[in-house]
């Protein structure tokens, strides 16, 4: 896929290979050249002037919206900008547990990301709500969730791809089940929504989030789609200018949705990136873009299981997030110490928890190293990667 001419970080950066995209990718040219059109020719709040530049600038943000509704498949109405996916979880969080009884239960999996897993269990610890993780299996399969579920469960929070191992999760069949038993589906989409074709219809859950800088974006954009029947029951996350009616002393109506979830000036740069960044993953198609990405992910695989002393962790179902440790005569070598080593040969990858505690607890590592995919990467970036780790390990030798 001959796609690196076209940004601009690549030719800034001789010799760059980033293999960090599951934390933030890098932007086109066509996405960067849209903001900075904005901000050159429209720059002005929305959906409050009656002049010129006022009017533009709300048809591009709503135009942004209704190209993301069309990319997932929903109502532009069930669309709600945040400042990122982490808003987004908290928004889903904070509003649908202000409706639960005490004794209600929140089912989340030992794999989440922390933005889907501290709201949930702090908020269940203020409302009196009961907290419960389903468990991880050696192949980074969920246990069966079917024999978690009680009457009391009321909402499943889970993620569609797991940011930590690339682990995939059927998330068409959980959210059939969780419907079957009333309970309110919360995905978080960030490592799915960038990387192959999400059809909320087809998938049928109530909320899914995800982030734009993840997607050739800009940063400080996040989504969150809700099903329309249940955003019109939801009381607002946030209160001020924009997400109001009518304010009166004594009450205020709220403004209909989305906007009732959108208080504030908003991103409306992003949007309009974002926008820019729909039409160049549509040009290219998600499709040609999984198959790509799973390419290169069998690739670095086979290429990353000859570097002696490598420990990968490998799920049943993987998306194109490889994490991996190295050892030496049985002895970690830290994932920071290894970066380090690859980052002075210009590879950037990511080395840490991935905000995903639980799950390293579970593994009984410190961290991990991880190299993520996206459509600017080679196979000639991975070989360049394997011969760095080989030679990695010599220096902790």
């Amino acid at each position: 896929m001959n796609v690196k001419k076209d940004f601009p970080i690549f030719e800034n950066n001789e010799g760059l290979i980033y293999l960090d995209s599951s934390a933030t990718s890098q932007s086109p040219k066509q996405v960067i050249n849209a903001i900075a059109d904005f901000y050159n020719k429209y720059k002005s709040n929305i959906h409050r002037g009656v002049y010129d530049l006022s009017e533009m600038s709300t048809e591009l943000y709503e135009k942004s919206k209704e190209k993301c509704a069309s990319f997932l498949n929903c109502n532009p109405q069930e669309i709600i900008y945040t400042k990122n996916a982490t808003e987004a979880l908290n928004l889903a969080a904070y509003s649908l547990t202000s409706d639960l009884k005490e004794g209600d239960e929140v089912l989340v999996t030992e794999m989440e990301h922390h933005s889907n897993f501290v709201p949930w269990q702090q908020l269940c610890k203020s409302r009196n709500l009961k907290f419960s993780v389903i468990k991880v299996n050696e192949d980074f399969t969920l246990e069966n969730i079917e024999n978690k579920i009680t009457e009391k469960t009321k909402i499943l929070a889970l993620t569609h791809v797991s940011n930590a191992t690339g682990s995939v999760n059927d998330i068409k069949e959980i959210c059939k089940l969780a419907n079957e038993n009333n309970i309110i589906t919360v995905i978080d989409g960030c490592q799915s929504a960038p990387h192959k074709k999400i059809d909320l219809k087809d998938l049928n859950c109530d909320f899914f989030a995800f982030s734009v800088h993840k997607m050739l974006g800009p940063m400080g954009l996040g989504i969150l789609f809700g099903k329309e029947k249940l955003l019109e029951k939801l009381s607002p996350f946030l209160y001020g200018g924009d997400m109001i009616r009518d304010v009166r002393i004594d009450d205020t109506d709220f403004n209909d949705i989305p906007w009732k979830f959108e208080a504030g000036t908003p991103n409306v740069a992003a949007a309009v990136g974002f926008s820019a960044a729909i039409d160049y993953l549509n040009k290219i198609g998600m499709e040609n873009i999984e198959k790509y990405e799973n390419e290169l992910k069998e690739y670095a695989l086979e290429k990353l299981s000859e570097v002696e002393g490598i420990k990968i962790y490998k799920p049943k179902s993987q998306a194109g997030i490889i994490s991996f440790n190295l050892y030496n005569n049985d002895k970690l070598i830290h994932p920071h110490d290894v970066s380090a080593v690859l980052n002075d040969k210009k590879i950037a990858i990511r080395s840490g928890h991935h905000c995903a505690q639980v799950l390293m607890d579970k593994l009984k590592v410190p961290a991990t190293c991880r190299i993520s995919f996206y459509i600017y990467n080679t196979k000639e970036d991975i070989d360049k990667v394997a011969e760095a780790l080989k030679e990695a390990r010599k220096v902790f030798n």
